[in-house]
């Protein structure tokens, strides 16, 4: 956790994946009041995780859409710096490891 951003502490792996795929250019958001979220071109599983991050200002739509359209999610300046030290690895916990945002591999 960041002296900076205490709010950091309060999210979860996923929230910490969910804003390093959205940093790396991976994610897609509806236009809607609840935007959905999708990740890699898939609908994201936990939508309630989406929908939380961007009501507290985390991650936005970069463009404007036609409701239900996707548009490319992009990190607010809040979003951004929270990631930031998750790259960095100031949010870890003692003994915990930063999430991995790796794509899977295919089954064979």
């Amino acid at each position: 956790m960041s002296a900076e951003h205490p709010e950091a502490a309060a999210l979860t792996s996923r929230d910490r994946a969910i804003l390093l795929a959205v940093r790396a250019g991976r994610a897609e958001l509806t236009c809607s009041a609840e935007p959905d979220l999708f990740i890699d071109g898939l609908c994201f599983c936990d939508q309630g995780a989406a929908h939380r991050l961007v009501h507290d200002g985390l991650i936005v739509g970069a463009a404007q859409g036609a409701p239900g359209a996707r548009v490319p999610a992009t990190l607010t300046a809040r979003g951004s710096a929270i990631a930031s030290g998750e790259a960095a690895g100031t949010w870890a916990r003692p003994g915990s490891s930063p999430p991995r945002t790796g794509r899977r591999r295919a089954a064979k």
